[in-house]
């Protein structure tokens, strides 16, 4: 009940706020998950990615992509399961970039922010130029920070063949807050809410936990609620990648140096493991049963 409840709040929290409201959202093969790495794992980690998910990786370059003076190693990775941003710093990295777990591409970044602002966002870095186009980082309530970026020459990247889950933790004191934040500037919509699901999911055996699922044309998210109890590595990653055969991916994740930090467990219709590439990036991996 507690489910449906939340779920038609949402409803018609949306239906009498979105009137006017303008969808910025491109596609989730355009939000790419932002990876920092030390300069010298930089093509460890490139290559370890295209030899787990497949895909390719853009040019390498060295470029400045924050407002202030520094230096980074910059390359795209475009994977069937998902896109990643990756860094590589040569300078330190000025705050509070490093912090967000996330870019997701607009179609017009002053309209985004204003948005965001108007659903509850605070603006961490307003808008700035960077070589190819606009950024800005901002963050939700619960302290989440995402960078909404546009490009001068719009991008073109293949569909995904499976979207990601951007993993987000939250305390049950924010994260109603954030939820109606995010789906009324997102323009999604609740896919379920789950006071009862099972604590294996986030390496709590054998609690129950809240978990709401959320999509958009952003992509999806998972948003899990806990009191922060959470054994390592759990609350590191920042998404969950859905591949088509988990022991498979497996095999060609530890050929490429990737270390296995949960083993595969089973819950509900899923098969998922925890992992650490080099460089030190958490990711999630997961297969779902077909029935």
């Amino acid at each position: 009940m507690r489910t449906l409840t939340f779920s038609v709040l949402v409803a018609a929290f949306l239906a009498t706020s979105r009137a006017g409201g303008q969808e910025v959202a491109v596609g989730p093969q355009y939000d790419t998950t932002h990876v920092y790495v030390a300069p010298q794992d930089f093509d460890r980690f490139v290559t370890s990615l295209v030899a787990t998910f497949g895909g390719s990786a853009s040019k390498q370059g060295v470029f400045t992509v924050t407002p202030t003076p520094s230096s980074t190693m910059s390359q795209l990775v475009l994977t069937p399961v998902g896109t990643l941003s990756v860094f590589g710093f040569k300078t330190p990295v000025p705050y509070p970039f490093g912090l967000e777990r996330s870019g997701y591409l607009v179609t017009d970044l002053d309209a985004a922010v204003r948005a965001a602002e108007a659903d509850g966002a605070d603006v961490l870095v307003s808008p700035f130029n960077d070589p190819i186009g606009r950024d800005a980082v901002i963050q939700w309530p619960g302290g989440v920070n995402m960078q909404l970026y546009w490009h001068t020459a719009t991008p073109t990247y293949p569909a995904l063949q499976t979207i990601p889950e951007n993993r987000v933790y939250l305390s049950p004191e924010r994260v109603d807050a954030f939820t109606r934040s995010f789906v009324e500037f997102s323009h999604g919509k609740v896919l379920s809410d789950d006071h009862e699901a099972l604590g294996i999911e986030i390496g709590r055996v054998p609690d129950i936990v809240r978990r709401i699922r959320v999509t958009s044309r952003f992509g999806l998210m998972t948003v899990f609620v806990t009191d922060g109890h959470l054994p390592y590595p759990y609350g590191r990653e920042m998404t969950g990648y859905q591949v088509a055969n988990l022991s498979e991916t497996l095999k060609k994740a530890k050929a490429a140096g990737v270390n296995v930090l949960v083993e595969p467990y089973s819950f509900g219709d899923r098969q998922a493991a925890m992992v650490q590439f080099p460089g030190g990036y958490i990711a999630e991996i997961h297969s779902i049963e077909r029935k």
